[in-house]
């Protein structure tokens, strides 16, 4: 297992939810982390509370001008990159009688093709130092939620994705990895207008009990499974559930 010490860590979405536990995480263990999002206070904020060895870079993943400043920001601030966690993302929710294409290519856009195009630009970096890619999958691909087929289809494709970008860039000793995490309190659904904050906290106890181990995740479990991938030098192209139990299916009669 490598060591986090000395590591240069990129994590986008790095203002809230799992990002922002990632990068505390790093941060322990003795990296420099770079966090990315559109959100200037949140990130700054964040920022400040980790201390100096995060850095906070505002920008859009879907935009390539922004996607090449994190990255350069990155190796300027660890002078080097050694993993790139591909965090950001929203959620998407459309019934199947009203998909709309715009809304289709958006999902596609922030949570598939930016991500795609992020890492693209780190390999020149990550072959340097024999680095990782983690991306982050879902649950949702393993239990059927009515109403979030385009969510849950973008989620499927970064599975699919970890494998081949696993495969091809193996020869460079980069490692490709994705966690699939099961219900875990974020910014999410807040941040797409699903919910209000009550109706958030009241729908994520109403889902603890379908996971095995009845209660939802925190930040820092998904954190450690992304530090595991990011430390762990034979292990690739997996797709890692980190979901209570909830993509067992249990039913309790």
């Amino acid at each position: 297992m490598r060591e986090i010490k000395g590591m240069s860590v990129l994590v986008t979405g790095g203002g809230s939810g799992l990002g922002e536990a990632s990068a505390r995480l790093f941060v322990q263990g003795g990296a420099k982390v770079t966090i990315t999002g559109r959100r200037k206070d949140k990130l700054e904020t964040v920022a400040a509370s980790i201390g100096p060895a995060c850095r906070a870079v505002v920008g859009d993943v879907t935009v390539q001008a922004d996607r090449e400043a994190m990255i350069a920001a990155a190796v300027a601030h660890g002078g080097k990159l050694d993993a790139l966690v591909n965090n950001a993302a929203n959620m998407y929710r459309q019934p199947v009688d009203g998909y709309t294409e715009a809304f289709l290519k958006e999902a596609f856009d922030t949570n598939v093709i930016s991500a795609m195009m992020l890492s693209s630009l780190a390999v020149p970096h990550l072959a340097q130092t024999q680095g990782a890619i983690i991306f982050i999958g879902s649950t949702h691909t393993r239990r059927a939620f009515p109403g979030a087929s385009p969510y849950a289809t973008t989620k499927a494709a970064v599975e699919g994705l970890t494998r081949v970008m696993a495969a091809e860039l193996g020869p460079q000793q980069i490692r490709v990895g994705c966690i699939l995490p099961g219900a875990v309190s974020t910014e999410l659904n807040l941040r797409a207008g699903l919910f209000n904050a009550a109706e958030a906290e009241a729908r994520y106890k109403a889902v603890a009990g379908l996971h095995a181990l009845g209660r939802i995740g925190t930040g820092l479990e998904i954190a450690e499974a992304i530090e595991f991938l990011v430390r762990a030098e034979w292990v690739t192209g997996v797709g890692l559930e980190v979901d209570g139990g909830i993509g067992l299916g249990v039913s309790h009669f």
